[in-house]
């Protein structure tokens, strides 16, 4: 099992808030399926800008590997928090896929018409075949999600990462998207953040609990007891229903305010 990512002392911060992060070590591996859960504001948005390239540490190194060697960067899918999609955009499911398959670094680029296919193939897999000529304008939160996540995985990439992909989803795709990335999982590490622990536990490999520093937990047997220690002070149970768990916090005061929108700022 070779490192894809070795995050080591990590600090991250902003000129209003300096210690969003501090701290933090992980190690992604080339298999892994790893959940990054917390409260709101906790920094879980901040770890992926950072893993990104989008917000430069305080402190602290971000080493990325390919089999087993270093290297300067690493090809990583992303799909955002849908907060962050303007469907006003007039852009179309194919060319939506297609710029995932643009080079990093390169505004231009004529498609091939092996490019071209490949969009085809990858939006037989996600299901939208039939809505290629549609603008994003007219698609369902669980349809656009579908999209955006052919964009990730279009050019191939070791690892993607979904940023609150629960956000999109509409119910009636709800099972059929995890096990989606279960299938994804086979061919590439996935890096999945939510503050929803019941869908983290019934779908990923290893867990990672992010508020301000952060707890990693191989597996995903875990206990209230390290819940509540990774929460800090937010108790939590966890309750099962069938393959999709979810998760009930205790009656408690936190000393942290925020708001479903604020993690996006962090």
């Amino acid at each position: 099992m070779n490192k894809l990512i070795e995050i080591q002392h990590l600090c991250v911060g902003y000129e209003n808030k300096p210690n969003v992060l501090k701290n933090v070590n992980l190690t992604v591996y080339d298999d892994d399926f790893l959940g990054i859960i917390g409260p709101n504001g906790g920094g879980k948005t901040t770890l992926v800008k950072a893993i990104l390239g989008l917000i430069k540490p305080t402190e602290g190194t971000i080493t990325f590997f390919e089999d087993g060697e270093k290297i300067n960067s690493l090809n990583i899918g992303y799909l955002p928090q849908v907060n962050q999609i303007d469907k006003k955009f007039p852009i179309t499911v194919f060319d939506v896929i297609l710029s995932g398959l643009t080079p990093k670094g390169k505004i231009f680029k004529r498609y091939s018409s092996e490019d071209k296919q490949k969009v085809r193939y990858v939006a037989e897999q996600m299901g939208v075949e039939d809505l290629l000529s549609r603008s994003i304008g007219e698609l369902s939160g669980g349809q656009l999600q579908r999209v955006l996540l052919g964009r990730a995985i279009a050019d191939n990439p070791k690892l993607i990462i979904l940023d609150e992909p629960n956000a999109y989803v509409d119910k009636r795709f709800e099972t059929n998207f995890y096990r989606l990335l279960g299938d994804i999982n086979k061919k590439m590490a996935i890096i999945l953040v939510s503050h929803d622990i019941g869908t983290i536990i019934s779908m990923v490999k290893n867990i990672a609990c992010v508020n301000g520093d952060l707890h990693y937990h191989a597996g995903t047997e875990i206990s209230p007891e390290w819940l509540q220690k990774a929460y800090d002070s937010c108790p939590i149970e966890i309750l099962g229903h069938g393959s999709l768990p979810h998760r009930v916090l205790l009656q408690h005061n936190h000393e942290r305010q925020s708001n479903p929108d604020s993690e996006s700022d962090l």
